[in-house]
């Protein structure tokens, strides 16, 4: 590609640098800007929810490390609000446009806020997402409340609780589902991390939601309402209940964009909303929705680390070739978290099962394997304090290896059980339908966004 092409990336974190670096790795020497709403450079983001909220680590020290060569315009603390696909430019929050030649949205996700918005105003009310989120609840945290609540008991949620009782910190957890992390891991798997939180001191409340939370008259959070008739006084409460895709500012754009992601092809290339594939439109990491072949092709949005710079590479590198010479992102997904003195690694996608078993080590060790399987081949594995297995597993799951495993192994402890994976059902989407498909002529025969009435 020649010097004068230029290459607008939207999303200033993991993804979008990664994507910068390995665009000029590869030789790109045209036009780079990385558009961030943000004012800082890219950060990590996983040490925000463990080392950070610990006080082990200023949040400052969470920059990521970039190439000194990458040559790119800076757009920092700056929203982008629209794209216009027919001038080929970006609309931005100050009113300033930019242009392209081609485009990489790489805009993330944001921390779901509590429902009610001066509730969610009170002193003491906490997301984490940004470094500063980060930073205002360590500093709150530091201050010794005297009880925390977090709302929401999946990864983050799990992980803050592991904070406060680390710090020594009273804590409850509420989880609507019946047992922390069962919505990523299964009931099997999530039976274990109950128990872990609770031998550690964790209040865990489970099928339970807090349905208000009360302020002292000052602004100040003093207490929390739950579905089952209790209360809590609480001075801190976290909110962790998932998050939200950042797509709003493409309403309108005609992309295939929508509250679940920004759909594209397996070269990371987004559709347009007529499910035609783009070639000057690319998407990567937490905000992308792209099918597998291994998970028959079905459209997965996924927010680890590792599948962000996949996603940022591949996106890049089909940015800058054509034809035959473009690759798919076929990476299997893993990720891992550290809480209540556990390290836990996933190869794979669990909830892509209808089984799993213990292959090796022992649950009550807290020191295990669990094979996910799914029409009798292997789909995912999850180890507790056993990462060194995973390469393995992974290997299995490449393959399609048959599940149950057949194979011997010297550390199990317990019988070799086949269960169900006890995955509950999805939740109810809380939004309506958003495409419809219009035209009254097959020849015209066309997909646009209706708004539906709030």
């Amino acid at each position: 590609m020649g010097s004068d092409v230029r290459i607008v990336i939207v999303g200033a974190s993991l993804a979008g640098l990664r994507a910068a670096e390995a665009l000029r790795g590869q030789g790109f020497d045209g036009s780079l800007t990385l558009i961030g709403d943000e004012p800082y450079e890219p950060y990590d983001r996983p040490p925000l929810s463990k080392a950070v909220l610990l006080g082990i680590m200023p949040p400052d020290h969470a920059a990521l490390p970039f190439r000194p060569d990458l040559d790119a315009q800076w757009r920092l603390g700056v929203r982008a609000t629209s794209l216009d696909l027919e001038d080929n430019r970006v609309v931005l929050g100050d009113g300033d446009t930019v242009e392209f030649d081609k485009v990489l949205i790489a805009t993330g996700v944001r921390a779901r806020p509590w429902s009610n918005s001066s509730e969610a105003a009170l002193d003491g009310v906490f997301t984490i997402r940004t470094c500063e989120d980060s930073r205002r609840l360590n500093e709150r945290l530091s201050a010794g409340p005297r009880h925390v609540l977090v709302i929401g008991a999946g990864f983050t949620g799990s992980e803050i609780a592991s904070v406060c009782r680390e710090r020594g910190l009273s804590v409850t957890v509420t989880e609507r589902g019946p047992a922390p992390l069962v919505g990523a891991l299964g009931g099997v798997v999530a039976a274990v991390a109950a128990d872990m939180q609770r031998d550690h001191g964790v209040d865990l409340r489970t099928g339970v939601t807090v349905t208000g939370l009360d302020g002292d008259g000052n602004g100040q959070l003093c207490r929390a309402h739950l579905s089952d008739g209790t209360t809590l006084d609480v001075d801190v409460a976290i909110v962790a209940q998932g998050s939200i895709r950042n797509t709003d500012w493409l309403f309108g754009a005609g992309l295939a964009a929508g509250p679940r992601g920004v759909t594209c092809d397996a070269g990371c290339r987004a559709f347009d909303i007529n499910g035609i594939v783009t070639d000057n439109v690319f998407v990567a990491g937490d905000v992308a929705r792209q099918p597998h072949p291994l998970y028959d092709y079905q459209l997965l949005a996924l927010e680890h680390w590792g599948n962000a710079i996949g996603q940022a590479e591949v996106a890049a590198h089909n940015m800058i070739h054509d034809g035959l010479r473009r690759r798919p992102h076929l990476e299997i997904p893993a990720f891992w978290s550290s809480q209540f003195g556990v390290n836990i690694k996933s190869v794979g996608i669990p909830t892509y099962s209808d089984q799993v078993v213990i292959t090796q080590g022992s649950v009550a060790d807290r020191r295990f394997v669990a094979a996910y399987g799914f029409r009798g081949r292997v789909t995912a594995a999850v180890a507790f304090n056993q990462g060194k297995w995973l390469d393995f597993y992974r290997g299995l799951i490449e393959s399609a290896a048959a599940f149950p495993p057949d194979f011997d192994v010297m550390d199990r402890a317990e019988p070799f059980e086949v269960r169900a994976s006890e995955l509950p059902d999805p939740a109810v989407l809380s939004h309506g339908p958003t495409v419809a498909v219009t035209g009254h002529l097959p020849t015209e025969r066309r997909v646009e966004f209706v708004s539906l009435p709030k």
